[in-house]
């Protein structure tokens, strides 16, 4: 069946509810917040213990999360959860096809790259911090604890202090 054009996004104020449910359900049913940097901390880990054993093994990193199998982890399954959800979501809202999102001077190329630098800083303040924005920010904030509303100040200021260096590339 194929869907007439994509339906409009959910209303702000109906998507921070909804986040706010799936947030409090998650504390109820598994006792952790939401989080994802652990799933790629242990995905790290796991692929670096097959790459290379013993160093994976001497790593004081990766070390302790080498005496788990990551698919016993609560975050793992939330991982799985989320692709199944956005993948549920996009296909209902006739909102899933394959394209780059770019500024009219940004190629594919560069798009990607910048991507790739900004996912990877992302992904080192988020081990840095000890969490991510769901982890530390909205897990965090949710219950209160300082740490999260300063990690979410700097968050969004060091999003906009990137944005404006790269307005060039999407105006």
């Amino acid at each position: 069946m194929q869907m007439a054009g994509p339906r409009p996004f959910w209303h702000p104020l109906a998507a921070g509810a909804a986040l706010g449910g799936a947030l409090l359900l998650t504390f109820l049913i598994t006792g952790h917040g939401l989080g994802a940097s652990g799933f790629f901390t242990r995905l790290a880990a796991w692929a670096s213990d097959r790459a290379m054993p013993a160093w994976a093994e001497a790593n004081s990193y990766f070390g302790p999360f080498l005496r788990a199998n990551p698919l016993a982890s609560w975050i793992s399954w939330e991982i799985v959860g989320v692709v199944i959800g956005a993948a549920a979501g996009a296909l209902t809202s006739g909102r899933f096809r394959a394209m780059t999102e770019r500024g009219p001077r940004a190629t594919a190329g560069s798009r990607f790259v910048y991507a790739f630098i900004g996912g990877a800083l992302t992904g080192f303040g988020a081990r840095l911090a000890r969490g991510c924005t769901s982890g530390l920010g909205l897990s965090g904030g949710a219950t209160l604890a300082v740490a999260g509303f300063l990690f979410l100040l700097t968050f969004f200021l060091a999003g906009f202090l990137v944005s404006l260096a790269m307005r060039k590339e999407w105006v």
